[in-house]
């Protein structure tokens, strides 16, 4: 069966393919469902059968039964729901563009130089280090952490994934998103020269054999570009126009915006902690703008004021590549019989992967 061209999608009005969107998931039924992370655009997440942060939509993805799982997030997203669902059943991602800046700061080539000169300065890295990635990573990443012993964390687990890394070895390397690594360890008490950063980009991280053997944990040298735009000025703007408003910010942040706010934790965290927080609050966000919005109208009737913590518009600009445009072609061609962005892990890979996930729902 011929596939529909992207083509005539691209130039199409958002009303006509909401209309086409509506008409192809009633044609399909339950052989497929929508996963969107909280980050969607609000056009696209309207459709979402299942909705939640990285580890509800990893639960959620192994729990489906439904022959298409069409992942409205980002590559690493869908790649994982394809190693988390059955062999019969497809990940699907509507844009093979909607990638991810953070997950590309750490590649294989790159990870297994750090790990081979790790080797070289401790020993046997396997014996002492504990491989923990995040898991806004590729594939690859997670099945080389499947195959040392490793693990996947998220922002929701990443205090009990440390906690269980440490109970295995001694020390820690944390890719790829360093602020992430970084505010785990000080909930656990480590002291920040403990916490170093590994540069991939300079022959052993830029780091002494001395620093390395101290080191608790090893940060790779990546990060979030969206959350990086908040920072401690716009907290302390924010706590002198309104001293009772409260701060919760995303654990992907700089260190000083963690440090300074009232609470700090996941998409799931922060949603869950504003929905139950008492009417009439005010709260100052640090996290993606579409997610603020959206809990913004959803908790307005209450009285509740939620508040973009950055002064200019910053979104995931990758996540915004899955549009209607693109969801609508995706479901049509799947209501016509052809699958279009199927996202198919290697078996070897997938497998390895599988393992390091396995032990994070586990510990979770």
């Amino acid at each position: 069966m011929q596939t529909i061209a992207f083509d005539k999608f691209n130039l199409m009005q958002d009303k006509d393919c909401q209309e086409r969107i509506r008409a192809a998931r009633a044609k399909l039924g339950k052989k497929a469902v929508l996963l969107c992370h909280h980050y969607q655009r609000a056009d696209v997440y309207q459709h979402a059968d299942l909705t939640g942060d990285s580890l509800k939509l990893s639960r959620l993805a192994s729990q489906t039964d439904s022959e298409y799982i069409v992942f409205c997030g980002v590559h690493f997203m869908a790649e994982v729901a394809d190693i988390m669902s059955a062999p019969t059943q497809t990940a699907i991602l509507p844009d093979l563009a909607a990638g991810c800046s953070m997950a590309d700061m750490a590649n294989l080539a790159k990870v297994e130089r750090c790990w081979r000169e790790l080797d070289e300065v401790l020993g046997k890295a396997e014996a002492l280090v504990t491989p923990v990635t995040y898991i806004n990573s590729a594939a690859d990443l997670k099945a080389f952490c499947g195959e040392r012993g490793g693990i996947v964390c998220t922002s929701s687990n990443a205090g009990k994934i440390a906690q269980w890394a440490f109970a295995q070895r001694e020390k820690i390397l944390f890719f790829p998103d360093q602020h992430l690594g970084r505010w785990t360890g000080h909930n656990l008490g480590i002291a920040m020269d403990e916490m170093l950063v590994w540069d991939p980009d300079l022959e052993f991280g830029g780091l002494t054999p001395e620093q390395i053997r101290k080191a608790k944990i090893l940060l790779w040298k990546g990060h979030c570009s969206v959350h990086q735009m908040f920072q401690l000025s716009h907290i302390k703007r924010f706590r002198e126009q309104h001293p009772d408003g409260i701060v919760i910010a995303h654990p992907e942040c700089n260190f000083d915006v963690c440090a300074n706010s009232d609470y700090v934790g996941s998409t799931e965290h922060i949603v869950k902690t504003i929905k139950e927080a008492p009417a009439n609050t005010r709260w100052l966000v640090g996290t993606e703008l579409n997610l603020v919005d959206r809990l913004a109208n959803e908790v307005k009737p209450e009285g509740k004021i939620v508040q973009f913590m950055a002064p200019t518009v910053c979104m995931c600009s990758t996540m915004q590549r899955i549009d209607p445009q693109h969801l609508a072609w995706t479901l049509e061609n799947l209501a016509e019989g052809k699958v279009v962005n199927p996202i198919r892990v290697p078996a070897h890979e997938a497998a390895l992967a599988k393992l390091a996930l396995e032990r994070m729902l586990a510990v979770s």
